[in-house]
């Protein structure tokens, strides 16, 4: 695993437990031009207090723990409709 993907999941496993609580999870998608692309799993995917409370917390844990970090971007599900 890359170093910069190493580092990363080391500061989301100290955001986890906080989200597990409410059946939820975050993915780590990439780290691509020092921007981390994660995704929310479960119950954060869809939780309306995801939008702007948890996104900022989280945003702030991985630049703040990782100064190479320029952004964090929330990745989407993509949903199909048949």
């Amino acid at each position: 695993m890359d170093s910069k993907l190493e580092e990363v999941e080391k500061v989301l496993t100290m955001i986890r437990p906080a989200l597990s609580g409410h059946h939820g999870n975050l993915k780590l998608v990439d780290v691509k031009d020092n921007v981390v692309y994660i995704q929310f799993e479960g119950g954060c995917s869809d939780c309306p207090v995801v939008d702007m409370s948890v996104k900022s917390v989280i945003d702030t844990a991985i630049k703040g723990n990782l100064r190479w970090v320029k952004k964090v971007e929330i990745l989407y599900p993509k949903i199909s409709i048949s």
